[in-house]
């Protein structure tokens, strides 16, 4: 199991668009990905549970990847949500 810390950096944190990045990534691997925040584990595979997070700007959640490609699977999850999206 890989667990890698990030922070949100864009400034409407996870909306409609970066939850549907967020799930697009997490599906190319076989991994199984979960976004940790609170203390409480969000499938990211799923669009439900990642747009109901509720995670605005500067929000710390622990990417865990666990399977065959975890170490790829939480460095692609995590350079995705460092990069902010792609937005200002």
């Amino acid at each position: 199991m890989v667990e890698v810390e990030v922070e949100i950096i864009n400034r409407a944190g996870i909306h409609t668009r970066p939850a549907s990045l967020i799930v697009k990534t997490a599906a190319k691997f076989k991994s199984e990905l979960f976004l940790n925040k609170d203390g409480f584990g969000i499938n990211a595979k799923s669009i439900i549970g990642v747009m109901t997070m509720g995670a605005g700007k500067g929000t710390k959640l622990t990417i865990s990847a666990d399977g065959e490609d975890e170490q790829e699977a939480a460095q692609a999850l995590s350079e995705l949500i460092s990069s902010g999206f792609g937005e200002p």
